[in-house]
């Protein structure tokens, strides 16, 4: 049976978050709650349904995903103008943007079945901050304009991910790079590369220390 023969998984019951999670919850979104809940109900039936989460995912949906990536909003300035590159279900950029209705997001995705998932799904929670641009990172410098902080989780390596990502900051602001253990020997390797961009700063950071079990790993660069 080919992939295309193969029938799609099934949609799935939302994950209840553990008691942990739902404060974490609660303190990430606020009044905001109601639609991070639909979110995850997204992520776990069409989201499942059109391959942009695996069905194994949906158990840890809060604790490994959203809230993963909404303890991020600490380090982002208040008002920033936000790009998200490689955006596939949203993450990070529309848990950020749930938690932080402040932020003015871009999501940018290069294949169409997930523009089209986001779209939906943005239109369904009534997002007016967030905006969807359907582009490879590199080509969406002019497209996004001025940008404060871009952000990328799961996209490529460290040394890959510089080439299209601090070119759309123009010289100023921030790149915060989700990653896991890999952090330290990322940066190591992507040292000569920071330096021709002529990075100000590289520092591994964790968010989320008090609300999660396992803070998240980021990347913080700064030009």
């Amino acid at each position: 049976m080919t992939t295309a023969e193969r029938p799609a998984p099934d949609p799935q019951e939302p994950p209840v978050p553990d008691a942990r999670e739902r404060a974490a919850a609660e303190r990430l979104f606020g009044p905001r709650l109601g639609l991070a809940e639909r979110y995850v109900a997204h992520l776990a039936s069409s989201g499942i349904v059109r391959g942009l989460i695996g069905p194994r995912e949906v158990p840890r949906l809060w604790s490994r995903h959203v809230l993963n990536c909404a303890v991020v909003e600490e380090l982002v300035p208040e008002g920033a103008r936000v790009v998200d590159v490689g955006s596939g279900a949203g993450l990070p950029g529309l848990c950020l943007a749930l938690a932080r209705p402040d932020l003015s997001m871009t999501l940018v995705e290069p294949l169409e079945r997930r523009v089209q998932w986001l779209e939906e799904v943005v239109a369904d929670l009534g997002l007016a901050n967030v905006r969807i641009l359907r582009a490879r990172a590199e080509q969406a410098r002019d497209e996004v304009g001025e940008v404060d902080v871009v952000t990328a989780r799961a996209v490529s390596a460290l040394t890959g991910l510089l080439d299209i990502t601090l070119p759309l900051l123009r010289g100023r602001g921030e790149l915060l790079a989700l990653k896991g253990r890999t952090a330290a020997d990322e940066v190591a390797k992507a040292r000569k590369k920071l330096h021709r961009y002529a990075a100000r700063s590289t520092e591994i950071v964790t968010a989320g220390a008090e609300l999660l079990e396992e803070p998240t790993t980021v990347v913080r660069v700064r030009l």
